[in-house]
């Protein structure tokens, strides 16, 4: 069985998961077969250009004409564009998988979950991190209740591509087409990796309390500086939390950090036991278990660690790229299995009524209750 892809988007997020396509069968034979049917954008010219740099056969500026010729649509393209072509190909019965977070508005995330709840078209939200062979190891290590009962979770992302005021605007500072700044661009991240890594322990995040900044009011739109554009999201975010079990949990994130380049870490204390996790140091994974002195670095690049086996020899690196391997394999083997897929667009939608919480709270200046 062939699978058909049409892809929306074909820059950052679009190269991420072609590379990832073209990567499966090199190295994960037992994977569906794909073929890159068609490359979705709306500048014509980039669009053919993109098209042969990443490998598909075919163009279209219009998202509404390629899904009755695929099997699956990614959905790669700014959070405004989330919604519309993702609603209308689950109800064609089309797969799709989706870039975070699944919109920029609660009620756009709901109307997609309930899209997908009512389809028999498989739908997943892309969050890569929970492919990282040390997240999934991490995981088990907290399922198995190698840490005990669960007190604390801290987890931060942090990046300081905006410190320079003069830094250019993009639609990931505008309200209308982001829906939220770091918030959601790398908040969404932490907080769905606290609910992989603690879901089965520690239950959801049932009240929040939180706070946004935002630091430079508007930007440049180009280099000369001439016209400016309002920024109308955060630049940084912080907030507490308390999971069902009664874990207390802190988040921030913020892309006005300077020196952090992609500083996604989270910390897990137990009863028994601890462990870190860094992006900045992805093959790693520190852990302090009963006895230890301290915490101890674990490589995790043996052949029985996750993934690792379709990989390199013990002891050779895997990288940021590969996690968009491992998701692309797990999601397209759900599709071609018509297997239920995590995590799926209920995930996508856990996520984002802890965004809208923390947004609520920001503006009552109170603690509020997910909704």
């Amino acid at each position: 069985m062939t699978l058909d892809i049409g892809v929306l988007g074909y820059r950052f997020m679009g190269k991420a998961h072609a590379n990832a396509l073209a990567r499966l069968p090199m190295f994960f034979p037992d994977a569906p077969e794909v073929n890159r049917h068609v490359l979705i954008g709306r500048d014509e010219a980039a669009l053919e250009s993109a098209a042969d740099q990443l490998g598909f056969a075919n163009t279209t500026t219009e998202w509404a004409d390629a899904i009755p010729e695929v099997d699956v649509l990614y959905n790669l393209g700014p959070n405004h564009v989330h919604v519309e072509p993702s609603v209308a190909a689950l109800d064609a019965g089309v797969s799709v998988f989706c870039e975070k977070p699944l919109a920029p508005t609660l009620s756009g995330a709901e109307r997609m979950a309930d899209a997908a709840s009512e389809s028999d078209a498989i739908a997943g939200i892309a969050f890569n991190y929970r492919y990282l062979p040390a997240v999934q190891y991490a995981r088990k290590r907290i399922t198995n209740g190698d840490l005990g009962e669960i007190r604390h979770v801290r987890a931060k992302y942090l990046q300081d591509w905006l410190v320079d005021p003069d830094a250019q605007w993009s639609w990931r500072l505008s309200e209308e087409l982001a829906g939220s700044g770091s918030l959601g661009d790398l908040g969404a991240h932490s907080i769905d990796l606290a609910r992989f890594l603690l879901g089965d322990v520690a239950g959801e995040i049932e009240r929040v309390s939180g706070q946004l900044r935002t630091f430079v009011d508007e930007r440049p739109v180009d280099d000369e500086g001439d016209e400016t554009r309002p920024v109308t999201v955060d630049d940084a975010y912080s907030a507490q939390v308390t999971f069902a079990s009664g874990t207390t949990g802190t988040f921030e994130a913020s892309r006005f950090a300077t020196g952090h380049k992609n500083d996604n870490t989270i910390e897990i204390n137990g009863s028994a036991g601890s462990l870190r996790f860094s992006l900045e140091r992805l093959n790693e994974l520190e852990l302090l278990e009963p006895g230890d002195r301290g915490y101890q670095t674990i490589m995790i690049t043996e052949p029985d660690d996750p993934y690792i086996d379709h990989w390199w020899p013990p002891g050779h690196a895997i990288g940021w790229e590969h996690t968009f391997v491992h998701e692309n394999y797990e999601f397209l083997n759900a599709v071609r299995n018509d297997a239920p897929y995590t995590p799926s667009f209920a995930d996508g939608l856990s996520v984002q009524r802890v965004l809208d919480a923390i947004e609520r709270s920001d503006e009552r200046g109170e603690w509020v209750g997910i909704e």
